[in-house]
Order: structure tokens, then sequence, then C-alpha cells
């Protein structure tokens, strides 16, 4: 089985056609899918697509590239759907410092804020870190968090992470998985392929980020799709050198590591 731990399956890229993407990936070997919601505008959706779907579990939050339509109401909006046993995390929230102009006093507010309700709700985090892993590390060591009701460090996930090495060792350090995807399948990504080399395996999540981050198997601007997960994973066993069976328990493991309730059905 493997876990795709970011997919929006309610992009608008998809139209109505969910049912047959949930069915593809399951028919791949996909055992869960992890949903993230991005703006208080998309939270119902979210809910009733992972309602409507047990494979797919919920996440809620407000995007960095959101926060300009958001108010400070929105995280009171944001709680009701947090207390929900469904939710397995608060995401996807972050910083993204890549599209200029930008509000970074804005974001980091946000950012901050849903760090507390995470900490509140004791639920682990889907990071966004576009251009912005220092800012983000010193917010996190500022406002620390623990999800899953353990005395183990467990924080959650760092979506599409695309850092360096020392960036890598420090979210592992604070007790974070790594999640790579499509962009470790292109041969030019060499200091990505060599980190999803190299890390330590028990580190690493896999995701597709449907329908972004699209693979290099895909062309002509195909959308990526949950059901291309084993198909990358493929990339990180061949770099590994090891098979893929391993990979994909290994790497449903860590997610089910960081995200405790995503076992939950």
């Amino acid at each position: 089985m493997f876990v795709d731990t970011h997919c929006h399956l309610d992009a608008a890229e998809f139209g109505d056609s969910q049912a047959a993407l949930v069915q593809a990936a399951q028919g791949s070997g996909i055992g869960r899918i992890v949903v993230p919601a991005v703006a208080r505008t998309n939270f119902s959706a979210v809910r009733q697509l992972c309602e409507r779907f047990a494979i797919c579990a919920p996440a809620y939050g407000i995007h960095p590239m959101c926060v300009d339509g958001a108010q400070p109401e929105d995280l009171d909006t944001l709680r009701g759907y947090l207390a929900q046993p469904a939710t397995v995390a608060v995401g996807e929230i972050g910083l993204d410092f890549f599209i200029e102009p930008h509000d970074r006093a804005r974001q980091e507010y946000f950012f901050t804020e849903q760090l507390k309700l995470a900490r509140e709700f004791d639920l682990p985090v889907l990071l966004h870190i576009r251009r912005s892993q220092d800012a983000i590390l010193k917010l996190l060591r500022q406002n620390k968090i623990r999800g899953g009701s353990s005395t183990k460090l467990r924080t959650g996930i760092v979506h599409a992470f695309s850092g360096s090495r020392q960036q890598a060792e420090e979210f592992i350090g604070l007790g974070f998985k790594l999640g790579f995807g499509g962009a470790m399948t292109h041969s030019r990504a060499t200091r990505l392929r060599e980190l999803a080399a190299t890390l330590p395996l028990e580190s690493i999540v896999l995701e597709t980020d449907a329908p972004d981050i699209p693979p290099d198997f895909l062309q002509n601007g195909e959308p990526n799709k949950p059901e291309y997960l084993p198909r990358i994973a493929q990339t990180l066993a061949e770099l590994r050198g090891m098979p893929l069976e391993e990979i994909a328990r290994i790497t449903t493991e860590n997610a089910m590591d960081a995200l405790p309730r995503l076992g939950v059905t």
C-alpha cells in the first residue's frame, strides 16, 4: 500500500472526476490520500469529499498564498474543522516568498496562529516552505508543536521539500518527515535526488501534490494524479537501490507515524 500524503483532489482542474480518480488510485495500490484545504472557502468541499471517499483523509488550513483574502475570523472557522475527529493535520500552512510582492507580516501572522491551533488540538502540520525554509524553521522553534498525544517528537510533514541538506536535517531534528514527489523524478533535479537517495529513509514520505508538480513522464500539461504515486515511488526505489515493495512499506509506516489519525477510518 502507498499513502499519498498531499493531494488536492478537490482542485478545479479535476472537475467532477473524483470518483474515477479515486478508483484509479486504489487500482494502482494507493491506500490513503491526504487532502489538504487551503482556505476557508474550500473547507466544506474537502470535508464532503473525504466523507464521500473513505480512502481520503482531510487536513484544514489557510495556505500562505491565500492569506490576502483571509480574515482573522477565518481562524475561528478553522478551529471548528480541526475539532472534527476525522481531521489528520493542520494544513496546508506555511510561508511562500517566491511570488512578489508578498505580505510577509500577514503570512507570518496566519502561520503563527495556525501553529497555535495545532498545539491546541495536538495535531501535526503540513508545511508549505517555498523560498522560506529558514524563516519557517525560526518560527517553528518559537512556536513548538507536538502532534499525536505522544511523548515522541512528532510534528508533521514538510510538503514538497526543496531545501538544503542542513535544512533537511533541521526539520528532521524537529520531528518532521519530508515529502518527496514528482520533482524528484526529473534528472536535472540533482540536489533533490541526492537528498532522496541519502537522507534517512525513515524521514521520507511520498506525495503527488496533484494536480501540481507533474513527474517527468507527463507531457503537454497533463495534470498530476494520485494514481501516479507508485511510478514516482519507483524513482525513489531506484535512487536508493531498494525494491519498490520495501519503499512502499517504509514510506507508508512513515506517513502513519507522522499523521497518527491516518490509520483511523
